[in-house]
Parts: C-alpha cells; sequence; structure tokens
C-alpha cells in the first residue's frame, strides 16, 4: 500500500500496526489485527474515512447544532451558558470554518482575539472547553475523524476571597438587617458550601426538623448528584423560622411578601458593604464553608459530598489556605520541636 500508508510490525506485539500521514503529520497506531489481510483492510478503511473527511464540508456551526441537540436531548442545566457562549463569542470566529480543517495555529489565533478584547485567561478556557465539547460529540458520531489539539490557558485570575473567623459576626448582623431569608441563606452557604442556585430553589419538604437533616434532590444541583446534610444548632434555628406555616410544596428561602428569591446581587453587595467586605462575593462563602470543614478535620471525600463536588481537582481550587491557618501551622511546628527538646 505504497504512497498511502504502510504496515509493519511493532516489537513486542502480535498485531500488524499501521502508519499513514494526514494533514502534513504522521500517525501511527494498531489495526488490531494479527493477520495481514485483515489489517490491510483496516488499513484501507481508515484511509477512506480521512478522504472523506478531507473533502467533508461540514462547518463548526454544524457541530454547534450536534452538541444543542445531545445538551437538549439530555437536559443538561448549562445549554443556556453552552449557547451564550457561542452567540457571542465562538460563533463570529469558527462557524464557517470546515470543521474537518481546524487547525492549532486557527485556535492560536482566536485566543490572541479574544485576549486583545480584553477576556481574561478564565473566559477563553471556558469557550475553548465548549469547542473542545463539540469535536468529541462529533468524533462519537463520526462526524470528524480527530480532535484538534486545543491548548487551555493558565488561570491566574482564580478568586481567593472567602470569609474570615473575624467577619463571619459582621455578616451575619447585616444579612439579618436585610432579612430571615438572606441570613439563613448564607449560614447555609457558609457552612455548607452549597451553591445559591441549590439554595434558592430548596422546598420546605426538603428540610426534616424533627431528623434534622436537609436534602438536596438528585437532578436539581449542579451536577445532578442528591446529597443530605445534618443541620448544625444555629441552621436549625434559621431553618425552623424560614419554614414556619409554609406548605411542602412551598420555597424555603422567600422575601417578606412571599416571592421567591432570584437575583439578590444587590442587597448582597449592601450586607457586604456594611459588614466592611465590599468585595465579597456569594460565590465566595463556597470557597469559605469548604476551607472551614478541612481546617476542623473533615475528611476529605466527606467534605466533596457535603459541598457537592465530583472532582478533587476541581475541590482544591477552593481549598483555600489563609494566614490564620499558616500561623496556626507554624504554631503546631513549634509545639512538637518543643515537646522533642523536652523529651531529651
Amino acid at each position: 500500500m505504497r504512497g498511502s500508508g504502510t504496515l509493519y510490525r511493532q516489537r513486542a506485539s502480535r498485531f500488524w500496526w499501521m502508519q499513514y500521514f494526514h494533514r502534513g503529520c504522521r500517525f501511527r497506531q494498531s489495526t488490531g489485527c494479527d493477520r495481514f489481510k485483515d489489517a490491510q483492510d483496516v488499513l484501507r478503511k481508515t484511509l477512506v474515512d480521512i478522504e472523506q473527511q478531507a473533502n467533508s464540508t461540514d462547518t463548526v456551526a454544524g457541530l454547534f447544532s450536534a452538541i444543542k441537540h445531545e445538551y437538549a436531548t439530555n437536559g443538561r442545566k448549562s445549554l443556556p451558558h453552552l449557547k451564550s457562549l457561542w452567540k457571542n463569542h465562538l460563533a463570529a470566529y469558527f462557524s464557517v470554518i470546515v470543521a474537518a480543517e481546524l487547525t492549532p495555529d486557527q485556535i492560536v489565533e482566536y485566543v490572541r482575539r479574544r485576549r486583545d478584547a480584553g477576556a481574561a485567561n478564565a473566559s477563553i478556557n471556558r469557550e475553548l472547553a465548549a469547542l473542545k465539547r463539540m469535536y468529541k460529540i462529533a468524533l462519537k458520531a463520526r462526524k470528524v475523524k480527530t480532535v484538534p489539539y486545543i491548548a487551555m490557558l493558565e488561570e491566574r485570575n482564580v478568586r481567593k476571597g472567602f470569609v474570615r473567623d473575624d467577619q463571619y459576626e459582621a455578616l451575619a448582623r447585616e444579612t439579618e438587617k436585610a432579612g430571615l431569608w438572606l441570613r439563613a441563606m448564607f449560614e447555609l452557604a457558609y457552612t455548607y458550601g452549597w451553591r445559591k442556585g441549590e439554595l434558592a430553589g430548596l422546598r420546605v419538604a426538603q428540610v426534616d426538623l424533627v431528623e434534622r437533616t436537609v436534602e438536596l434532590n438528585p437532578g436539581e444541583t449542579k451536577n445532578d448528584q442528591g446529597r443530605v446534610v445534618v443541620m448544625t444548632a444555629k441552621a436549625w434555628e434559621l431553618l425552623q423560622r424560614c419554614v414556619a406555616g409554609k406548605g411542602s410544596d412551598e420555597l424555603v428561602f422567600t422575601r417578606p411578601d412571599g416571592s421567591a428569591v432570584r437575583n439578590f446581587r444587590r442587597i448582597w453587595a449592601g450586607a457586604c458593604r456594611a459588614a466592611g467586605v465590599p468585595d465579597l462575593l456569594f460565590h465566595d462563602l463556597r470557597r469559605s464553608g469548604i476551607r472551614n470543614m478541612r481546617r476542623q478535620g473533615i475528611a476529605e471525600k466527606v467534605a466533596m459530598t457535603i459541598s457537592g463536588h465530583r472532582t478533587r481537582s476541581v475541590f482544591e481550587r477552593y481549598n483555600i489556605i489563609d494566614q490564620a491557618d499558616l500561623k496556626e501551622a507554624v504554631a503546631r511546628i513549634e509545639q512538637g520541636s518543643q515537646r522533642r527538646v523536652e523529651g531529651h
């Protein structure tokens, strides 16, 4: 099969291996066949697939249509975000590019343009991740033969905000002034590291005051996994007040007029300014909850279950160390050194 690909033997392998070139790059892979004739058939099919891909006119816009359908079919909560990324950023550059012809250089050019527009690395990474996901779905559907190399950027703008111990009381006081609903949401987010959306959708039926548990139902969390936590004394006290006189299907956290809590950024910002932490985001409470659980000696797996983290890598991004942690660590080191000296 000279000129189009070759077959060869690989040491310590019983299978025939094939070598071919595509877009100026050499590819080597096992055919999975120990008979030469069968290996020839695999190589021929591979080369035909490559030729069909080269002749394809399917654009990246077509890949977006496919992933949009997949997300809608599986009820993925991130579909609106995906649509936003495509409409506001990806479509203008990628929509007319033939999917099979996208090159790493074009990815680099896209990154350069986004940076010139002032986009942060974290924002660009979310866009590149969506593009990579489009190709992976297309690969499974055999719409493309390969996924182009898409290098992710280093993120230096990861937020490190959290509530220090001395700031908790001030925030508790100011959120109480804003309303019971905000005080209770603050407490649960700070204690368990739960997301704003998970709290806002909590129903009375999910709060068991007798067993003192709160349950997040499967499908209602970001990772679609349910979880149950036991209330602290303060959480029980606040939740008891929140659910008083409400039916099982009603929301736990409601404004004084009974309306649902949706966008409360302005009220939260006001409470934070009054408490002396003007730059604190509600999502920073998630980071605070995780840090507190680790400082209190809660096992990492248990802490991940409570906060709803599926992977350790993401969990570690929230596991922030502050100056108080470092001082405590040094104090323990000094105590250990002193005990060793006294032991001699």
